[in-house]
C-alpha cells in the first residue's frame, strides 16, 4: 500500500497558544508557518487537553513513523494562533470567525450539546436549525471546509478525517468524491434527538463514507437513522508511553504541593468543569461518607474545554459550573475535604494518580471516559457511571465498580465498598483485571484497527 497524504478536521486544536506574539508570528500575510520547536511549551502554547487530541495526535505520529501516512495535515477553530504552525512532519491549519460569527456559532453547538447529554428536558430546542444563529454555525463549518478544499488543491488528500459533532457539516460541504471518515465522539442515542433534526442529521452523516462511534450501544443507535456510510464502533485509546510513573519523592512532594496531607484518602475525579461530569453527584457521595471516613479528600482536577478556556472561544459554562462546585462544598461544609486543582500538567496528574486510593467517573452522560483507562494503567480502581460508553468494557465487580448516577446513594456505596477494603483484596482484582480491559483502549490496538479503515476506504 502507497503512503495516504491524511487531512484531519477537529473543533479543537491540537495546541492552543497562550499569549499574544509581537512582530511576524501572527501576521496573517506570511506564508510561512510557525515552527512550533522555536517556542517553549507552557509559556508560549499548550497541548489542548481532552480525549480527542489525545487520541488522535499520537495515532498520527505512529502512522508516519510507520509509513503508513506520507503526511498529515490538521485544520482546527483556533482563533488566536498563526494561520500555519509546523509541528514534525505534520502542518496544522487554525479556522478563525469574527467575534460575532463565533457567538452565534457557540449557541448553537452548545444547544446540540445539551440535547445530546439530555441535560434539559424541557427545552429541546426543536427549531434550532431554522434560527438565525445556525447561520452562523453553518458559515463556520463552510469556512473550514473552504479551507480544506484549497489545501486539497496544494496537496492533493487521499482521505479526509472530521471529528465530532461540531464538524458535521463539514463532509457535506467539502463536495469531494474522496473517501470521507467521521468519528462521533460524544454519546449517541437517537431518542434524545428530536425529530425535527433528524433529516438534516441524515443528509450530514450521508456526506461520509465512514461513521465511526465508541461503544455498541451508540451503533445500534445511530443504525435508526439508516446512514449510508458504514457504521464502525472503534473504542478510544490512548498510548502507554505517554503515562509515566513517578518516583515516590515526587508524589509526595506533589500531593503536599496540592494541599494533601500523609494520612489523607484521596478519591480522584479528572474532568473538565462541565454539568454532564456529575463532580456535584462526587461531592454528594463525600458529604454522606464524610463522618464515616474522616480522612476522605476529594481531589477534582480540571478546568474548562477549549470552548470554555480563555485560549479557546471563551465560553462561560466552566467558570460558573465551577462556582456551583464550590457553593455546593461550602453548603455541605467540605472546604477541607475538596480539592480544586484546575488544569494540571500531566506529570502532577501521574503524580494524582499514584497518590490516589480509586478513581471516579460520575459524569451524567459520557461519550466514553477514557480516564477510566488512565486510572488503570495507574494500577488504580476505577468506579464509573453506567451512562459512559466504557461501561460496556467494565464487568461490576471484577474489573471496575458501576453505579447508577440518577440512584440516590449509589456512588457512595460504591466509594464505602473500596474505603472499606482493608485487606486491598477488592482494589487489587479490580486494579488487575482493569489494566488487562485497558488492552483494548490502547494505541497498539487502535493503529491496526485505524489503518485497517484507512486503507478500505481507499481502496474501495
Amino acid at each position: 500500500m502507497a503512503s495516504l497524504s491524511l487531512c484531519i478536521n477537529t473543533q479543537t486544536p491540537l495546541v492552543q497558544f497562550l499569549r499574544p506574539y509581537q512582530g511576524d508570528l501572527l501576521d496573517p500575510a506570511s506564508r510561512d508557518p510557525t515552527d512550533l520547536g522555536t517556542l517553549r511549551e507552557g509559556v508560549d502554547y499548550r497541548f489542548s487537553p481532552g480525549g480527542v487530541t489525545r487520541m488522535v495526535y499520537p495515532l498520527v505520529r505512529r502512522l508516519l513513523k510507520e509509513g503508513v501516512l506520507s503526511d498529515a495535515h490538521w485544520v482546527a477553530l483556533n482563533p488566536k494562533a498563526p494561520p500555519t504552525v509546523r509541528l514534525g512532519a505534520m502542518t496544522l491549519h487554525n479556522v478563525t470567525i469574527d467575534v460575532e460569527r463565533m457567538a452565534g456559532y457557540g449557541k448553537v453547538k452548545e444547544a446540540i450539546w445539551s440535547r445530546i447529554h439530555e441535560l434539559d428536558p424541557k427545552e429541546r430546542h426543536d427549531d434550532l436549525f431554522w434560527t438565525e444563529a445556525f447561520a452562523e454555525y453553518a458559515y463556520y463549518n463552510r469556512s473550514t471546509a473552504e479551507l480544506i478544499r484549497e489545501l486539497d488543491q496544494r496537496h492533493d488528500f487521499d482521505v479526509f478525517y472530521v471529528h465530532d459533532f461540531q464538524q458535521m457539516p463539514v463532509g457535506h460541504m467539502l463536495g469531494s468524491l474522496k473517501p470521507k471518515i467521521f468519528r462521533w465522539h460524544i454519546p449517541f442515542d437517537v431518542e434524545a434527538i428530536p425529530e425535527q433534526w433528524r433529516a438534516l442529521l441524515t443528509t450530514y452523516l450521508d456526506g461520509y463514507d465512514v461513521i465511526v462511534v465508541s461503544a455498541e450501544k451508540y451503533a445500534d443507535s445511530l443504525q435508526a437513522l439508516r446512514p449510508q456510510g458504514k457504521v464502525v464502533r472503534l473504542y478510544p485509546y490512548l498510548d502507554p508511553a505517554d503515562y509515566g510513573q513517578p518516583s515516590r519523592a515526587t508524589v509526595t512532594a506533589t500531593a503536599e504541593r496540592l494541599g494533601l496531607r500523609p494520612r489523607d484518602v484521596v478519591a480522584l475525579v479528572v474532568a473538565r468543569m462541565d454539568p454532564i461530569k456529575g463532580q456535584d453527584l462526587a461531592i454528594d457521595a463525600v458529604a454522606e461518607l464524610a463522618e464515616e471516613y474522616p480522612r476522605l479528600k476529594l481531589v477534582l482536577v480540571g478546568n474548562g474545554s477549549f470552548s470554555g478556556s480563555a485560549t479557546g472561544l471563551g465560553l462561560s459554562k466552566s467558570a460558573s459550573w465551577r462556582e456551583h462546585l464550590e457553593s455546593l462544598v461550602r453548603e455541605r461544609h467540605l472546604e477541607d475535604r475538596v480539592v480544586f486543582t484546575g488544569h494540571l500538567p500531566q506529570e502532577d496528574l501521574d503524580c494524582l494518580y499514584e497518590r490516589c486510593r480509586f478513581t471516579v467517573l460520575p459524569s451524567v452522560r459520557e461519550g466514553f471516559g477514557l480516564v477510566a483507562v488512565e486510572s488503570w494503567l495507574h494500577g488504580k480502581p476505577a468506579i464509573v457511571t453506567h451512562r459512559a460508553g466504557i461501561s460496556e468494557l467494565i464487568r461490576d465487580g471484577v474489573n471496575g465498580l458501576l453505579f447508577d448516577p440518577e440512584r440516590a446513594g449509589d456512588l457512595a456505596k460504591k466509594m464505602r465498598a473500596l474505603l472499606a477494603d482493608r485487606s486491598g483484596k477488592l482494589r487489587a482484582r479490580l486494579s488487575r483485571n482493569g489494566h488487562t480491559a485497558s488492552r483494548l483502549c490502547s494505541l497498539e490496538t487502535a493503529a491496526r484497527a485505524e489503518q485497517e479503515m484507512l486503507v478500505e476506504v481507499t481502496e474501495a
